[in-house]
């Protein structure tokens, strides 16, 4: 069985950063708790800096230079974190997405990003920018296509994703290309790649209501929550806060169908996608 993924030190300037620091760290004699009083973060934010889940700003690496003597280490190379294809509020989560060994997802609105075709993808970057170049939206759908690239590893991430009712009847893209998307994700179910689930209208109110909401878990690190808005996003550290997610998922999850029933609501949507766009 595959192990989890690591970030090459050699090719990934975070891990690079990681990896240095804790060998800067240990070398020292100090603990996380120890290193991260003069940063005024938790030692747990140090162990995250050290796997390579959390980004490294640039007043950090300058009171790492100056607690570890780096002599300017960390500022001079923290500036290639900076250099990413994603929303500055959604970079580092997607970083985080690329090492975790668990991802689950709570979808509202959306079929979440990394289990979008192309052409839903391209329906849902138009809808989000009328009036982008063509070449604008060439390079989103591409950096998401590139993103659902962790799926190619057979088991690692686990991933499971409770989709609202919701996302399988707004019709993003027309009839063909969200009967396409969601055969997509019946494939890769199929395929025991994803876990799949819907909470259906019937459930109605729940925890979850006011947003989207990504738990992720790594082999070295805690847990980490990934908070989605209208062009804003969180990520949550905090483990009290963390395990409140880790509990409106479990809720939402438990009020969902079973997988079952709900690949079969997945394949009849499908189904009325298709059959209805053929008769137009």
């Amino acid at each position: 069985m595959p192990g989890p993924k690591k970030l090459d030190p050699a090719s990934s300037p975070r891990a690079l950063l990681g990896a240095e620091l804790r060998h800067r760290r240990e070398s020292a004699g100090l603990s996380a708790e120890d290193l991260g009083t003069p940063l005024f973060v938790s030692g747990s934010f140090i162990g995250q800096l050290e796997a390579g889940t959390r980004r490294m700003q640039a007043d950090q690496a300058q009171r790492l230079d100056e607690a570890l003597g780096a002599d300017g280490f960390f500022v001079r190379n923290c500036a290639a974190l900076k250099q990413s294809e994603y929303p500055d509020h959604f970079a580092e989560a997607a970083e985080a997405e690329r090492v975790a060994t668990a991802i689950k997802e709570y979808a509202p609105l959306l079929i979440p990003g990394l289990l979008q075709t192309e052409a839903y993808a391209r329906a849902v970057f138009r809808a989000y920018q009328p009036t982008a170049t063509e070449d604008v939206i060439d390079q989103l759908v591409s950096s998401r296509l590139e993103r659902a690239q962790i799926l190619s590893d057979p088991t690692t991430p686990l991933l499971w994703v409770v989709l609202d009712e919701a996302v399988l009847r707004r019709e993003s893209g027309g009839r063909q290309v969200m009967a396409e998307a969601l055969r997509h994700m019946l494939d890769l179910a199929h395929q025991h790649r994803v876990i799949l689930q819907v909470l259906p209208f019937s459930a109605g109110a729940h925890m979850a209501l006011q947003g989207s909401l990504k738990l992720m878990s790594f082999p070295d690190a805690p847990s980490l929550a990934y908070l989605q808005g209208l062009g804003t996003g969180r990520l949550q550290d905090d483990p009290a806060t963390v395990r409140h997610h880790e509990l409106i998922y479990d809720l939402v999850a438990a009020e969902a169908l079973r997988p079952a029933a709900s690949l079969a609501l997945m394949e009849s949507v499908a189904e009325d996608y298709a059959h209805e766009d053929q008769r137009l």
